[in-house]
């Protein structure tokens, strides 16, 4: 049973989300031949202030920007 895990910074519309589900849900499918049932999918949104690089949040970043 496929088990693919997507951690993403939160704030994306919910039909995005779905598309992505729906995409790699179809990309396993296809990639190894599971059926579509057994295929799991888990989105994690993490909130922009707890991800970071460089010592600087994507919060942060998004800040700096005019």
């Amino acid at each position: 049973m496929p088990l693919i895990e997507v951690t993403l910074v939160a704030g994306r519309p919910p039909e995005h989300l779905r598309e992505l589900i729906t995409r790699l849900t179809e990309a396993a499918e296809a990639a190894t031949g599971a059926p579509r049932g057994n295929i799991r999918v888990i989105l994690r949104e993490v909130p922009a202030a707890h991800w970071a690089a460089g010592d600087v949040t994507i919060e942060e970043r998004n800040e700096e920007q005019p």
